[in-house]
């Protein structure tokens, strides 16, 4: 033929059948509508009255509204907050520098959450902007919204499935569902077989009969699903939401405490409204009050969230939610999705075996291709071949023949076209050194009883069993016609290649799966591939494995009977999306803290499920939505550098927490103690924010953001508490003695105060440098400097009066620093005593 475009013809399948095992599940549905007319106008209008349209609602996850309310009101915020509006109206503006943390919180919460409210209200599954249905006997073109119950949908290649439907005719049409079920074979329909939406079709042409539409079809349920909003789990953020329990709880009580111990201290309450005396004894209350809450802690451990997505995002590495750097460095079971986490996700071309005289030679690898065909003398199968691959019909496992091999030069005078029901597919040049006709396929169906015996097929068998994939390219010598085509009638073949497909392992897989071996990290494989491709390729990144991998089509649906095959088999294929999200809620039960990884549709729920879930940057949009940390360059070696940055975040926040947790005891006790005394607290809201800077806030802004290479040790807060709360009553009981020593002086109040901050500090120094061991210079410093500063605040005159500070007289300042120095002994002592089980932390190996 002279053509430029040959005849194509579109293969039929020879008999019905079930889809593979494996596959989605679908049921026989009778049509109702003539697939031959198609709905009348007026069907389509009571559907559409009947809201029975294919209107998705674009629901948000979350309303600013509803994150503003959540974020703001708290009953820490409101304690600040009335704290705050009370300094503001007593003028008394300059003892309201807690606020800002407060201020800061707040923001950051927002701001995250908003962030993530906007990438789950982005998140579709669905990206068809017309469909083509037959109406009334007559083609339309429609909006995917016009779509309708019971509408005869037209479905060629290219097209994604907008509803989910019920095959009513078809000459063969192959569908990837590769996105919904991780199967990356195309899988060939009958008629009677369910189609689900978000499916697409990569050959073939049907028609489909819609059954559900709008927020019925699994498109639609599976991203009402993936947009429901929820937090990663955070032992840190977990632990601070206990304490925040806890001294909620105990400020109601604390406040009354507070407010009536400081008017009684002032002659009670009648008399200190009388002089004006009042507004000293609510300063002071806001004093005692402020300190109680622990919003320091909040903030230092979202700055340190914050800086470590920062130089994580510098490496390539997306973090959705702040509390998602903790997760990773938290995991002990990883479970991995093969395609594209494991393997590049492209099928290529890895080696051809020619046949000659029925004997198969050496294979020749795919880069050398060329090569073989630019030789002089050349057999004719490499431009044969080349055509299949440069076809623009090519199935994925053809096209993975055009890198290997340029375009060739002649025309076929026809074409029969690839279908999963025959497995073939095949072209015929009427002139030219590739005169004949040409089939690739599987090698069942090239090579029919040649199959089962022979040296082609021990050479198919071998890649077959090396997890690979085998196709065969045959020869015979006539060109067949069109009306041979068309009754797919082929001539005697004489196989001339046998080609090995295969996915591209990642470089990096391998070490990094030995790096999370090596950290006690128990890797898992989930895949929806056939068992023998997957158990090869997790053989090929060092996974011990026996054979295939285990065949989720077994799997257990009694939870006790599937945590037993769980804790047998690490590597399973043919697993279908409900089944990873089992897997990773089994996992869960078993006390188990899980991370996904995961690039298609298929993943999504079981990312969203798992404890931290982890998207490549290729993957699809729904997955990357809802996953909580993103590889943008899909480079999985980013993942011990997550590992080390949650590790130090743990460890920093697990030292900071000491310095907080400890301000958070000796604020409560001091308020406690004064108030139940009667006594007048002895620090005004702006030195107490002097003595917080100096002992908490500056060294722990550092602290937080320093090299850590520590394992994670469950129970930080347990820890801490430990010695936070005999070391906070010990500084409590410090500064309460020293009061009373300068007011039974007959001190100047403000000497008094002064004395009071010295033993404060002094003890405050002394559970930072107990935070900073083992000590390196830039900790010392930092130690040093604290000291200094204190000194500058007392001594420079400018900061002093802002303060309202007053160096004590001689016996006071003495007194100050030694009963300072005593405490630090007692807290020293509580360190070395506090329980070591379980050990704070284990050491890298």
């Amino acid at each position: 033929m002279t053509s430029q475009t040959p005849a194509r013809t579109q293969t039929k399948p020879e008999t019905p059948g079930a889809p593979a095992a494996g596959h989605l599940e679908h049921q026989r549905i009778l049509s109702t509508t003539d697939p031959a007319i198609g709905l009348t106008a007026a069907e389509v209008a009571e559907r559409v009255a009947d809201g029975r349209a294919n209107r998705l609602a674009n629901a948000s996850s979350r309303t600013l509204l509803s994150i503003l309310r959540v974020n703001l009101f708290t009953l820490f915020n409101l304690v600040i907050a009335v704290c705050t509006v009370v300094l503001l109206a007593l003028g008394r503006w300059q003892d309201a520098l807690f606020s800002f943390a407060a201020i800061s919180n707040v923001i950051i919460g927002v701001v995250q959450e908003h962030s993530a409210k906007r990438k789950l209200d982005s998140l579709a599954l669905l990206h068809v902007q017309r469909s083509t249905v037959l109406r009334g006997g007559e083609r339309l073109d429609v909006a995917m919204e016009e779509l309708v119950q019971d509408d005869i949908l037209l479905l060629r290649r290219g097209d994604q499935v907008p509803a989910d439907g019920v095959i009513v005719a078809t000459e063969g049409v192959d569908l990837d569902e590769s996105l919904l079920t991780g199967e990356s074979e195309a899988q060939l329909k009958h008629v009677g077989d369910a189609v689900l939406s978000g499916s697409a079709v990569s050959a073939g042409s049907a028609s489909v009969q819609l059954t559900s539409v709008g927020g019925d079809s699994f498109a639609a349920r599976l991203t009402a699903e993936a947009r429901r909003f929820s937090l990663v789990h955070s032992e840190l953020r977990a632990a601070l939401n206990r304490v925040v329990k806890w001294i909620s709880i105990a400020l109601v009580p604390l406040i009354a405490i507070v407010l009536n111990g400081q008017m009684q201290a002032r002659g009670g309450w009648s008399a200190a409204i009388a002089s004006g005396a009042w507004q000293d004894a609510v300063v002071l209350s806001t004093a005692a009050i402020s300190a109680s809450v622990p919003q320091g802690l909040i903030l230092m451990t979202s700055i340190a969230f914050a800086v470590a997505a920062v130089k994580l995002a510098r490496n390539q590495v997306l973090v959705q939610e702040l509390a998602a750097v903790e997760g990773l460095a938290r995991v002990d079971v990883i479970c991995l999705d093969k395609t594209g986490t494991l393997t590049e996700g492209d099928v290529e071309l890895l080696d051809v075996t020619p046949v000659d005289d029925g004997e198969c030679a050496q294979p020749v690898a795919a880069d050398a291709l060329r090569a073989v065909r630019a030789r002089p003398g050349a057999a004719a199968w490499p431009s044969a071949l080349a055509w299949f691959g440069h076809d623009e019909d090519a199935n994925p496992t053809a096209r993975a023949i055009k890198p290997a091999l340029a375009a060739p030069q002649g025309v076929p005078s026809c074409v029969i076209g690839f279908s999963s029901a025959r497995r073939m597919s095949a072209v015929a040049f009427a002139e030219g050194p590739a005169r004949g006709t040409w089939v690739l396929g599987a090698p069942e169906s090239v090579l029919g009883e040649e199959a089962e015996h022979g040296p082609v097929a021990r050479r198919a068998l071998e890649i077959a069993a090396a997890g690979r994939r085998a196709l065969v390219l045959a020869h015979a010598a006539h060109p067949i016609d069109h009306e041979q085509a068309e009754r797919h009638e082929l001539p005697e073949l004489t196989p001339v290649a046998v080609l090995a497909f295969g996915e591209h392992v990642r470089d990096d897989a391998a070490a990094t799966l030995d790096y999370f071996r090596a950290q006690g990290v128990e890797v898992r494989v989930l895949s929806g591939d056939h068992p023998r491709t997957v158990g090869a390729v997790a053989r090929q990144v060092g996974m011990p494995l026996d054979g295939d991998a285990y065949d989720a089509r077994h799997l257990p649906t009694d939870i006790e009977a599937l945590e037993a095959v769980l804790a047998e088999h690490h590597v399973l294929a043919r697993v279908t999306p409900g089944q990873k999200r089992g897997i990773v809620e089994a996992l869960q039960a078993m006390g188990r803290t899980v991370a996904m990884t995961g690039d298609g549709v298929n993943d999504a729920l079981a990312l969203k499920t798992a404890d931290l879930g982890i998207a490549m940057g290729e993957g699809a949009p729904a997955t990357k939505a809802v996953a909580r940390l993103v590889l943008l360059d899909g480079r999985f070696s980013h993942l011990p550098q997550v590992v080390a940055e949650g590790r130090q975040v743990i460890a920093n926040i697990e030292r900071v927490s000491r310095i907080f947790l400890t301000k958070t005891t000796y604020a409560f006790t001091l308020a406690l103690l004064f108030g139940a005394l009667l006594v007048q607290y002895p620090f005004l809201p702006r030195q107490l924010s002097a003595t917080d800077g100096l002992t908490i806030g500056i060294p722990a802004f550092f602290l937080a953001l320093m090299p850590a290479a520590t394992r994670y040790v469950p129970g930080f807060l347990g820890r801490s508490l430990r010695f936070t709360i005999p070391s906070g009553v010990t500084v409590a009981l410090a500064v309460l003695a020293i009061t009373l020593i300068g007011r039974g002086a007959d001190a100047d109040e403000r000497q008094v105060q002064t004395a009071a901050v010295f033993t404060l500090t002094v003890c405050g120094l002394w559970v930072l440098a107990i935070a900073c061991r083992p000590f390196t210079p830039t900790r010392v410093l930092i130690v040093a400097l604290m000291v200094v500063a204190l000194v500058v605040a007392v001594l420079v005159p400018i900061v002093r009066d802002f303060f309202q500070f007053q160096l004590p007289d001689g016996p006071l300042l003495l007194a100050s620093v030694g009963i300072g120095l005593v405490g630090s002994a007692l807290i020293e002592l509580w360190h070395r005593l506090a329980p070591k089980l379980p050990p704070a932390m284990v050491a890298d190996a």
